[in-house]
C-alpha cells in the first residue's frame, strides 16, 4: 500500500492558475501508476489526468484538455497536478490516487489508493 497526501489546494479567480502536489510513501513510487480525479459537491468524482510510471503517457479528462499538466518526479515521490485558465466549474475536491496497474487508467475504480483530497476553489 501507498500513503498519499495531497497540498497545495486553496482560492484562486478565475483565469488563474495553481498547482497542486501528492506526495507518496510506502512502496516505490516509480512503480505506481498516478491520476487526480476531482469531485464538486452533489457530483460523481470525475477523472481529471493520470501518469504512467515513467512519465512516458498521460491522459486527461475532456474538460481539461489544454488547461491542465500532469506530471511527477519519482525522485521527490510527488506528481503534480499544474492547473491553467481556472474556470469556476473547476471547483471541486482533488484527489490523489495510485495504482501498480500498468495501462491506461481513467477510472476510479482502477486505482486502489487516495489520498485524503485537496479543496480548489475557483471564484468568478
Amino acid at each position: 500500500q501507498v500513503h498519499l497526501v495531497e497540498s497545495g489546494g486553496g482560492l484562486v479567480q478565475a483565469g488563474g492558475s495553481l498547482r497542486v502536489s501528492c506526495t507518496a510513501s510506502g512502496r516505490a513510487f516509480s512503480s505506481y501508476t498516478m491520476g487526480w480525479f476531482r469531485q464538486a459537491t452533489g457530483k460523481e468524482r470525475e477523472f481529471v489526468a493520470s501518469i504512467s510510471r515513467l512519465a512516458g503517457g498521460t491522459y486527461y479528462g475532456e474538460s481539461v484538455k489544454g488547461r491542465f499538466t500532469i506530471s511527477r518526479d519519482n525522485a521527490k515521490n510527488t506528481v503534480y497536478l499544474q492547473m491553467n485558465s481556472l474556470k469556476p466549474e473547476d471547483t471541486a475536491v482533488y484527489y490523489c490516487a495510485a495504482d501498480l496497474a500498468i495501462g491506461v487508467r481513467i477510472r476510479p475504480a482502477d486505482f486502489g489508493s487516495w489520498g485524503q483530497g485537496t479543496q480548489v476553489t475557483v471564484s468568478s
